[in-house]
């Protein structure tokens, strides 16, 4: 998941990496950012490196290399994904490339910080930690993990403090509990309900009400496929 920031940053180191054969300079993604300083550039570069999208390279001026895109900017749905699997007869971490996960084995997620299942908070961009996920709860395409906060989610049997496990996904069917992230800023748990042109965020609790927004208020940022819970 990206912020609208680092999604912009990104798409705009791409293409101009594709017209001119170099990366943009600092001064020039400040510009295009409408940034006033550039070390809110670097924050956004350390983020997409953080994340696996970019990699700057060492010892050379304006040195980026672009890893992998997600989906909204063309990427392949799976693209640059090597999950790092923990084999659980000797605890010790490997790279797992070209190779399936076994259903014993668990995946290690970076969780990416917490989301509010109740009323929305700002959205998540930066790693907190990893968390281990049985192979057998993840499909294909990439995955991020997410502290609940909040019980607006219980009626469905998400408690606050859970982990919940996502696919990252600009896309949702009526029904399905999603990652929505709101005006471009605020990042919810709820379920997704579009109603004509409008999409309505509902959540399983009665204490809350549902919202519902403009459909271009509403970004998908994926879908949940699994939970974690510890007692």
């Amino acid at each position: 998941m990206l912020t609208r920031k680092q999604l912009d940053l990104l798409d705009f180191i791409n293409k101009r990496v594709q017209r001119d054969g170099v990366p943009p300079s600092f001064d020039e993604m400040k510009e295009a950012l409408d940034l006033r300083s550039k070390s809110g550039i670097h924050r956004l570069i350390t983020a997409l490196e953080e994340r696996g999208f970019i990699r700057r390279l060492p010892h050379r001026a304006r040195a980026l290399e672009i890893l992998k895109l997600p989906e909204s900017l063309g990427g392949a749905p799976s693209a640059g994904f090597h999950p790092r699997v923990i084999d659980g007869d000797h605890g010790e971490s490997h790279v797992a490339a070209n190779i399936e996960p076994t259903a014993y084995a668990a995946v290690e997620l970076p969780v990416m910080g917490r989301i509010a299942a109740g009323v929305p908070i700002e959205a998540i961009s930066q790693v907190h930690h990893n968390v281990a996920v049985p192979s057998s709860m993840l499909s294909q395409g990439e995955h991020y993990a997410l502290e609940v906060k909040g019980d607006s989610m219980i009626g469905v049997g998400i408690n606050d403090g859970d982990i919940v496990v996502i696919r990252e996904t600009s896309a949702a069917d009526n029904g399905d509990i999603v990652v929505a992230l709101v005006e471009d800023h605020e990042a919810t748990l709820k379920r997704y309900v579009r109603k004509g042109n409008a999409i309505a965020l509902e959540a399983a609790n009665p204490a809350y009400e549902t919202r519902v927004f403009p459909e271009d208020q509403v970004k998908v940022q994926g879908r949940l496929v699994g939970l974690i819970r510890s007692y």
